[in-house]
């Protein structure tokens, strides 16, 4: 497969009218900052948000989506997906050790309810399968 230039101009495109740009764009960094949460709390899905936003940016400006794609923390989540390469075996760990952490904290010092500590770890056991069947990145590089 090509390598896709995601920060080249795309002036070409027809735009929605001014109003509905700035409401994409309100969305679009709504999604955002909830996805960049999301990089923190592993209940919250970061990819999914991060590629709302970028559909979102992407037909409102250029400008914002090139800032989306181009960006350093983010953009290699868009990249990596549209491309599908996967997800770098480093963020898989971080993901399932966060995942775990939060989760077995939540259950021993949270909640007292025993049905919902053994759901917690059920939905523990499979967003961890989840991630383990993801495609791990071969090439880890930045660039």
């Amino acid at each position: 497969m090509n390598k896709i230039d995601y920060c080249s101009s795309n002036e070409d495109r027809k735009r929605p009218s001014k109003m509905v740009r700035i409401i994409l764009i309100f969305f679009g960094t709504i999604f955002l900052a909830i996805g960049f949460i999301g990089i923190f709390l592993p209940l919250l899905p970061t990819t999914p948000l991060l590629l709302l936003t970028a559909a979102c940016y992407a037909r409102a400006s250029d400008k914002f989506y090139k800032w989306l794609i181009c960006n350093r923390i983010f953009g290699s989540y868009v990249k990596n997906y549209r491309e599908e390469k996967g997800v770098a075996a480093k963020a898989k760990l971080f993901t399932i050790l966060l995942l775990w952490t939060t989760i077995l904290y939540s259950a021993f010092f949270v909640v007292t309810i025993v049905y919902i500590r053994i759901l917690l770890i059920i939905i523990a056991i499979a967003v961890t399968v989840h991630i383990l069947t993801i495609k791990t990145l071969k090439n880890e590089s930045k660039r």
